[in-house]
């Protein structure tokens, strides 16, 4: 029995492909690689960097006003791990991040949802949130400043306005793009408009949420050193701007390498989270 002409083209169309361009573990598209290439690779891509400065800061091709060493920032970061200042500014910084994202979620979310689902929702929000999303989150701090003081809210009306209109609009995204067969098919079995969302929509995107939320909490994380730096008795932020007074750069090289652990272990919980609640999704 011969072959057919298709699938004749298809394996020659494969063996010209391998003999271009010959597969590789590295090189993969789409595929798993073996764990012992994925943990060299992640150690590469932190090892590198501190190396590299561990080099130039010893070089002596930069004073270490501008550029500390290794050995300072870790010794500093001991000394301030022996108060409690340290620990309460990390707290603060938390706290603010949390209560402005878990506002801006609260009402992203279903609205996201009911923007993507209805077109007259989508109608009578999007035009100003595409407007409003475009204005820079800072830009509000004088208004806030002055509308509520220099207390804890303006901070987390800060992150909250920061980060609730792209996430809405995020999963507002994700929803337009559900299979219209599902919804039809739901209503064919006898459901009703709540049902489609509660037990269609609401599943089919809830990968896309906690993705969208994953990736604009790290903008709420960097609105809150913002507001931090402008008025703020604690937070990383704050503690920033005490070392540049006093010029203490390794403080500050401190801080940021903090700010940078936090906001990777919040996206890891992220995609903790991910893999628990959807596991049929392949990161």
């Amino acid at each position: 029995m011969s072959i057919p002409t298709t699938q004749k083209i298809n394996e020659f169309e494969v063996a010209l492909t391998e003999k271009i361009l010959p597969p590789t573990v590295f090189w993969r598209i789409l595929d798993e690689i073996p764990p012992l290439l994925t943990w060299s690779l992640m150690a590469v891509s932190i090892i590198t960097p501190i190396l590299l400065w561990w080099v130039v800061s010893n070089s002596g091709w930069v004073e270490p006003l501008f550029l500390p060493t290794p050995e300072q920032v870790w010794q500093s970061l001991c000394e301030m791990a022996k108060s409690d200042r340290l620990f309460q500014d990390i707290l603060a910084s938390l706290w603010r991040v949390s209560g402005g994202f878990l506002l801006a979620a609260i009402i992203s979310v279903p609205l996201g949802i009911l923007m993507g689902a209805m077109r007259s929702i989508r109608a009578l929000f999007e035009p100003i949130i595409a407007i409003i999303r475009y204005m820079p989150a800072t830009a509000f701090t004088p208004l806030l400043i002055l509308y509520f003081g220099i207390g804890e809210l303006p901070k987390i009306l800060l992150i909250f306005i920061g980060t609730l209109f792209f996430n809405t609009l995020m999963i507002m995204d994700a929803v337009k793009f559900i299979p219209k067969e599902l919804v039809e098919t739901t209503y064919t079995l006898g459901g009703n408009r709540m049902q489609v969302i509660l037990q269609v929509i609401w599943p089919y995107v809830l990968p896309n949420i906690i993705d969208a939320c994953r990736v604009n909490i790290a903008a709420a994380w960097n609105l809150v050193i913002v507001s931090e730096l402008v008025a703020a008795t604690q937070g990383l932020g704050h503690r920033i701007i005490i070392a540049q007074k006093f010029l203490r750069t390794e403080e500050i090289f401190v801080c940021l390498i903090l700010i940078g652990l936090i906001g990777f272990a919040i996206d890891l919980i992220f995609r903790w989270c991910l893999r628990f609640t959807c596991p049929w999704v392949a990161e």
